[in-house]
């Protein structure tokens, strides 16, 4: 049994004013609170159906499915729900090969691309002001536990690329840019990606050296455009592809 202001606390996490209050975000089912528990991040309470999580007895929970369903996020609520401690990002440092996502909206688009960036050993990931958080119960989801090995940072993102102007090439994703394939790529730079609408901003394009475009290769060109996350992993997969075989 939990109280009413366990309750209470728990519900508030799901808007980010209340995640940024308190220091805390969610995480509902076991594979990702398997993977959290077994990271860096810091477990503030355990609450679950099953004794099947190795987590410390006092913030451990057993509770009925009926009291899960009054603080989960899912339509269909899973065995467990864990609330982790926000950790402190360390500042982003201008090496090796980092993605910007320039006001990303979708929560699973950046659930995915967080994903991504864990399958391809990117440990950085630079998000815009306005790029919809990360600790979002929908964001965290779908990232399926890599959230707690990629280090996200929030910041001005035309102030970020300023400093490092010089330093190392800035990709961006655009509909207008040079064949991503037929491009040499260096093996640390920043990939750009923008807003699922509106592209990359005017602010951010300012800082962007080589413009890139994945091409479209179907007979009747009719598709728009791609999904922001299927377009960053196409980037990140032909980016390490040249560095591991040098072509």
């Amino acid at each position: 049994m939990f109280s009413k202001s366990q309750i209470k606390l728990i519900n508030s996490l799901a808007q980010k004013k209340y995640r940024r209050k308190h220091g805390l975000f969610t995480v509902e089912g076991k594979k990702g609170i398997f993977e959290l528990l077994d990271s860096s991040l810091q477990l503030h309470s355990l609450f679950t159906t099953e004794d099947i999580f190795d987590a410390e007895r006092a913030k451990t929970h057993f509770i009925e499915e009926a009291e899960l369903k009054k603080i989960s996020n899912l339509s269909t609520p899973q065995t467990a729900l864990a609330v982790f401690h926000i950790p402190q990002p360390t500042a982003p440092e201008a090496e090796g090969l980092i993605v910007a996502l320039d006001n990303v909206q979708d929560p699973g688009n950046l659930g995915t691309i967080i994903r991504m960036c864990d399958w391809f050993g990117v440990n950085e990931l630079v998000c815009s002001e306005g790029t919809v958080d990360c600790y979002n119960p929908k964001v965290v989801q779908a990232t399926m536990g890599s959230i707690a090995r990629v280090n996200v940072n929030y910041l001005s993102l035309p102030d970020f690329l300023k400093k490092i102007q010089g330093k190392m090439p800035v990709y961006g994703a655009f509909l207008e840019g040079e064949n991503l394939y037929s491009r040499e790529l260096d093996a640390r730079g920043i990939i750009v990606m923008g807003n699922e609408a509106n592209g990359i901003s005017s602010d951010v394009e300012s800082y962007v050296t080589q413009k890139l475009l994945i091409p479209q290769l179907g007979a009747l060109q009719k598709t728009e455009s791609l999904n922001v996350a299927t377009a960053t992993a196409i980037f990140l997969s032909e980016f390490r592809r040249r560095d591991l075989t040098g072509k």
